[in-house]
């Protein structure tokens, strides 16, 4: 009987060898964070989700309404959550020249917090809210404080499941007030790319640009169902660069990659940074 410890040591030892002495691109998903308390879209026992799209968002008063309190409720505990080793371990890579940053399919902003300094946030990040009027940013904290001012019957401590963007499903958004923009009164809306909407041409770019000026790519915690993250694979193989990927449970590219890990992104990505950066 093979010993799963020993093929996932296998594996990591396959994986170092493919990125010692390469300059090395991340793309990170949602299994980086799920040690940070942060639930992942597909992963082993999660629950089916019906995102909301962005055009029920923008067409519907309702929608919006039961959107903002889910999204409210959910993320105080959201905001609370904290890097894990995986997060640290990335920016250590980065600190000692081994990555050359993280393109991540996240919003959670752990990287940033983390401490790495190149991070491409693809699908945006739950820290701002802009107006789709004026243009407006404003920082979430603000944001969560007004909408609390205008609900205080909201119970913001409910133990409700939380979602991989940081919401929750409530039972009721009646009597809700929407927030709106304090500068012109517009329709808010979390820079976060919603389900149904493009990412941002340049930020796509940035993104590519990352991978065309790195010798290697090293998946971590996404199960690569999302064609932005397939793309930047298939960038990186078309130049013929080692492709690395840790995940639990199979991705898309499985059979295209290098090296996969099959174990989770905490105790690969650890063990990566304590290796790499003296095999340069």
């Amino acid at each position: 009987m093979t010993d799963p410890d020993a093929t996932t040591d296998a594996q990591v030892k396959r994986a170092i060898d493919a990125l010692a002495g390469r300059r090395v691109a991340v793309l990170t998903g949602a299994g980086v964070s799920t040690d940070s308390g942060i639930p992942d879209y597909r992963g082993q026992g999660a629950p089916a989700r019906t995102p909301m799209t962005v055009q029920e968002f923008l067409s519907s008063d309702l929608a919006r309404r039961r959107y903002w309190v889910g999204s409210h409720l959910g993320w105080r505990r959201f905001a609370a959550a904290e890097p894990n080793p995986g997060h640290r371990a990335l920016a250590r890579l980065e600190s000692t020249e081994v990555t050359t940053g993280v393109v991540t399919q996240n919003v959670d902003g752990l990287h940033v917090r983390a401490g790495s300094r190149r991070v491409v946030e693809l699908h945006g990040t739950m820290r701002r809210v802009g107006c789709l009027q004026c243009g407006q940013v404003f920082d979430r904290r603000d944001l969560a404080a007004r909408v609390e001012t205008d609900n205080p019957w909201l119970d913001v401590d409910e133990e409700l499941p939380l979602g991989p963007d940081g919401d929750v499903a409530p039972e009721s958004a009646e009597g809700f007030r929407i927030p709106v923009c304090s500068v012109c009164g517009g329709m808010l809306k979390p820079d976060v790319v919603f389900f149904g909407e493009f990412i941002p041409a340049e930020k796509f770019r940035e993104a590519e640009q990352l991978v065309r000026t790195s010798e290697a790519l090293l998946v971590a915690g996404s199960s690569l169902v999302v064609n932005s993250g397939i793309r930047l694979v298939e960038r990186a193989r078309r130049r013929r660069l080692p492709v690395v990927i840790v995940n639990r449970g199979q991705t898309r590219v499985d059979a295209r990659a290098t090296v996969k890990v099959d174990a989770g992104t905490s105790e690969v990505l650890t063990a990566l940074a304590d290796a790499l950066p003296s095999l340069r």
